[in-house]
């Protein structure tokens, strides 16, 4: 039986796209306001890197800035996106809350893993009460490798988990999985690219998906 499902955050549980163009233009702007960007704000760059950790955005966004500027950018983003959420110009995908019910209610405790900041994390799993279904949110921060493989392995190890699911957008959280032997579950969602899904287990269109792949893997897990 699965004991557990780890999903990732953006682009997987929370729309990330509702806030993001909003945000990194705001970053953007504050930039030429100090005369440190001078062309567009790089939003499509933004969405092929989407899902790896923060400090090496900064670094494809802002190849020729110094450390502290990015450092500083950074910070300013993190501010932006956080107000963004507070103020209610995200969004939870369909059938976030539904799915986390049924999961619950069938003895599978979730997990959040995720390459996001944790004021960050912490600003959406307030914001949608999400602690409700969750046990607990791990935030890149914690491990000093910035790796999700490693970030899954630590929820793994603390809770003792033996069958559990990793559910994903993107290819860190495919190999976050098969890093730890679990089975990768990939989001065909906003962030999704089709040869990253290809090296998935199972692949989703809509979260409710999982009420009927879940019982089929345990079934699988029996056998």
């Amino acid at each position: 039986m699965l004991q557990s499902l780890i999903f990732d955050m953006d682009g997987t549980l929370f729309q990330t796209d509702k806030i993001l163009e909003l945000s990194l233009d705001d970053t953007f702007n504050h930039l030429r306001s100090l005369n440190l960007w001078d062309t567009d704000t790089p939003i499509d760059k933004y969405r092929e890197i989407m899902g790896v950790p923060l400090p090496k955005v900064w670094e494809a966004l802002l190849p020729n800035h110094s450390d502290e500027v990015r450092e500083q950018t950074d910070a300013y983003f993190l501010k932006r996106l956080i107000e963004n959420i507070r103020n209610g110009k995200g969004a939870l995908y369909p059938n976030v809350k539904e799915i986390f019910n049924y999961l619950k209610e069938n003895n599978c405790s979730i997990y959040i893993a995720s390459n996001g900041l944790k004021e960050y994390l912490e600003a959406i799993v307030s914001y949608y009460n999400l602690n409700n279904w969750i046990t607990e949110t791990f935030s890149i921060q914690q491990i000093q490798t910035l790796n999700k493989g490693d970030l899954v392995k630590t929820i793994i190890k603390k809770y003792d988990i033996k069958q559990a699911a990793v559910v994903g957008d993107r290819l860190s959280d495919i190999n976050a999985a098969k890093d730890n032997s679990l089975i990768a579950i990939g989001c065909n969602f906003d962030f999704a690219q089709e040869n990253e899904l290809a090296q998935a287990d199972l692949v989703i269109d809509d979260l409710i998906e999982l009420k009927t792949i879940v019982p089929k893997i345990n079934n699988s897990l029996l056998i």
